[in-house]
């Protein structure tokens, strides 16, 4: 195989055909295939490449939690988890359809693990996500106020097709941050996907928004035909690390 062949595909950015063509050169299996099979197989070897590249980018703009899968879900019967649902979930179907989906239920049930696992799949998918937690999401809005770039991050905002936000109404949002998450939620209603992990129950979320007016709208985009799962059962964290679970939220 010639050097000069090989960094000319290089120059191109196509490592996997390079690749690929190496194996070819130096096995044997190859020798009974049509130049069309061959070359398949390097163009496929290719693609994969690009693949993969592009889901591992796409993990790291998650920022999921670490090791975090659908595999790797635990469904004991008193998490209240259904693994049918996760099968349902898992395609992300939900996501092409912009619905949403509310976890809710104690701390260290195990929410923002489920969150990051169908996000993960997601990501696996190739559908953009990003996780965030909502008081950086709420510092992140009055940060870009501040600067002037505010129009620019929620065009961002409004373009990720899967959005997880974490530990929602952890703190009650003031009138003025209730306002500002009517408006990112607005712009992703019925385009978008969101999940909200929170540990208050859905019943309270009303009274947790200190606009009255703010949290009927947020609440009317984001509560209908959404998937809700009620995760109940002790901590994981109090399971001892051999067991192998990480640290859950």
């Amino acid at each position: 195989m010639k050097q000069e062949t090989i960094e000319k595909l290089k120059s191109l950015c196509l490592a996997g055909f390079v690749q690929a063509l190496k194996e070819q050169d130096e096995s044997a299996t190859y020798i009974d295939m049509s130049f069309e099979e061959r070359l398949s197989f390097l163009v496929d070897s290719e693609c994969l490449r690009r693949k993969n590249n592009r889901i591992q980018a796409a993990l790291r703009f998650a920022k999921l939690k670490p090791n975090a899968s659908i595999e790797e879900l635990d469904y004991s019967a008193q998490r209240n988890l259904k693994k049918n649902l996760i099968a349902e979930l898992a395609d992300c179907t939900w996501v092409k359809k912009a619905q949403n989906i509310i976890i809710t239920g104690p701390t260290g049930v195990g929410k923002s693990f489920l969150a990051s696992a169908l996000a993960e799949k997601a990501c696996r998918l190739e559908v953009r996500t990003l996780n965030i937690k909502i008081n950086e999401l709420l510092r992140q809005i009055m940060l870009a106020h501040a600067e002037g770039t505010y129009p620019k991050l929620i065009a961002k905002f409004s373009k990720i097709p899967l959005l997880v936000i974490d530990e929602w109404l952890r703190n009650p949002l003031s009138a003025e941050q209730a306002r500002e998450i009517l408006d990112l939620v607005d712009e992703r209603y019925q385009k978008l996907s969101t999940v909200f992990c929170s540990q208050l129950p859905v019943k309270n979320w009303h009274q947790a928004i200190k606009d009255p007016t703010a949290a009927d709208a947020i609440l009317d985009r984001i509560v209908h035909q959404t998937h809700r799962i009620e995760l109940s059962g002790d901590s994981l964290r109090k399971k001892k690390t051999g067991e192998g679970v990480a640290s859950l939220r």
